[in-house]
């Protein structure tokens, strides 16, 4: 048998996250570049006070607009809305306007919420029906809570039985469900027919949906039987039966599963995509990795937010008002936690007066309990997450996080109560730093437990406000702890 053809070795090779990062720079400057020129040009005509100067204004604006419209031509929709939320509110609309109207759909769906809702308020109804009209029923349900109620309605009017089916579907499920993040566009096939039928079936086709790594074998009344992976398709004797290399271990998804645990099974299995069946097994969508990166990017997002006591987020050129009302509550809450810490260090303003060593060495104790604290709530958000730990770990990992506490306390706080009998001279003053630290340590590692625990019980998100809540504790018991024991002991 003759040796296939090499395949050949100078292929383009797919380009690094870093260079489309880059690309993506470049894009921002080149448009910067525009704004700020057309800007100096009617500074110059003004200034100069020139004859038929708003003419030459005219002018310079309509060529900078048609290089600008040349350009986000040739742009992803990915890459324009990367550009749009890096824009002030004036250069962004100018930007919008200049998109062509059959592709407004799918930039707003790349747009974080703040931005697109900013650009929603400028369309007139009209303009945001035909948005929509571009988006496919998935997409849809994304960008529905955006759109105005009677925008929607015109919009559900005008779509056929079957994607108001599917439409009605995505919308009905929780944001953190599978449905949510599920598919409709899919290609299945019947298991008693020929790979040579499915080869001549798949060329009917202008396109295969992204991200088809594998089709979908149902039964006449759309049952899922397996799947049958591309790569089975193509290196199987065309004549050979679906049912006969279809794989019938494929994991499966219901619609009411948790996105988190889609998360998981595409990271564990190396998934490309997978079919999503209802409780009688009925194929009714997939799931792609793509939708499962997004959501996971957007999880680890707002989870970065919340940390930072941010309710959603932020349009950066946002209205200020905009920005007081999402940053106004968690400032309010830590204005009253450190208003409890100054209160406990001013029960024990007579001991520092009497040994002024202890202003010098509190931060100390309540920093380091802070950071170890929320060391420990890290590291149970993360098993949270993962679906490592339930309720019945909570015992063990109270007892295994207290005895870390009591060794680094001993250790660390051994090591900084010698710094301190060396500073000031006096061996009880070390032996207070050391016995602080471990019980500060010991209060730091319970809390770390606790909160987020605490806050599944209670089906709220672990990781909202637990490093705030733990810096408070650790910052106030610090304190107390640290000046209680010298006003026992060395005063």
């Amino acid at each position: 048998m003759d040796e296939p053809d090499k395949l050949p070795t100078d292929l383009p090779a797919e380009p690094r996250e870093d260079t489309r990062q880059e690309d993506f720079a470049q894009h921002l400057r080149e448009i910067r570049d525009l704004f700020a020129r057309q800007k100096r040009v009617e500074d110059l005509v003004h200034r100069q006070e020139m004859p038929r100067h708003e003419l030459v204004e005219q002018l310079v604006h309509k060529e900078n607009l048609a290089k600008l419209a040349q350009k986000l031509e040739k742009l992803h929709a990915a890459d324009i809305a990367y550009i749009l939320e890096a824009l002030p509110l004036d250069e962004r609309l100018m930007v919008w306007d200049l998109v062509k109207a059959e592709r407004d759909g799918e930039i707003l769906i790349e747009l974080s919420d703040a931005v697109r809702e900013s650009l929603i308020e400028t369309m007139a109804p009209h303009e945001l029906k035909a948005a929509a009209e571009q988006l496919d029923a998935d997409e849809l349900a994304d960008l529905a809570p955006d759109l105005p109620s009677e925008v929607m309605e015109d919009v559900f009017r005008s779509l056929g039985t079957e994607e108001r089916e599917q439409l009605r579907a995505a919308m009905s499920y929780d944001e953190d469900a599978v449905g949510a993040l599920m598919d409709f566009d899919l290609v299945s096939v019947r298991e008693d027919v020929t790979l040579e039928v499915v080869l001549r079936y798949l060329r009917l086709f202008d396109a295969l949906p992204d991200q088809t790594d594998q089709l979908f074998v149902v039964d006449r009344e759309d049952r899922l039987q397996g799947v049958l992976p591309i790569n089975a398709l193509l290196v199987n004797d065309p004549e050979t039966l679906v049912a006969q290399v279809m794989r019938k271990d494929a994991l499966t998804l219901q619609p009411e599963d948790k996105a988190e645990t889609a998360a998981q099974a595409f990271e564990r299995y190396d998934l490309v995509s997978a079919p999503v069946v209802d409780a009688d097994g009925i194929l009714v969508g997939r799931v792609t990795v793509d939708a499962v990166l997004d959501y996971v990017r957007q999880e680890a997002e707002a989870e970065q937010l919340a940390q930072a006591g941010l309710k959603e987020e932020e349009d950066i050129f946002a209205p200020v008002i905009d920005s007081v009302k999402n940053r106004w509550a968690w400032l309010a809450l830590n204005l009253v936690t450190a208003f409890i810490a100054s209160r406990v260090i001013g029960a024990f303003e007579g001991s520092i007066e009497k040994l002024v060593a202890l202003a010098a060495l509190m931060p100390i104790v309540a920093g380091i309990g802070g950071n170890s604290g929320n060391q420990t709530i890290t590291m149970i958000v993360r098993a949270i997450a993962l679906g490592q730990i339930g309720q019945e770990s909570e015992r063990r990992l109270y007892r295994k996080e207290l005895k870390v506490a009591l060794i680094n306390g001993l250790v660390w706080g051994g090591l900084l109560g010698l710094v301190a009998w060396w500073l000031y001279g006096d061996w009880r003053l070390g032996a207070v730093m050391t016995a602080a630290m471990t019980l500060n340590l010991g209060l730091a590692a319970a809390v770390g437990v606790a909160i987020p625990m605490t806050l599944q019980k209670l089906g709220r998100d672990p990781a909202v406000g637990g490093s705030v809540m733990v810096t408070a504790v650790t910052d106030s018991g610090g304190f107390f702890i640290f000046l209680g024991l010298a006003t026992l002991f060395l005063l």
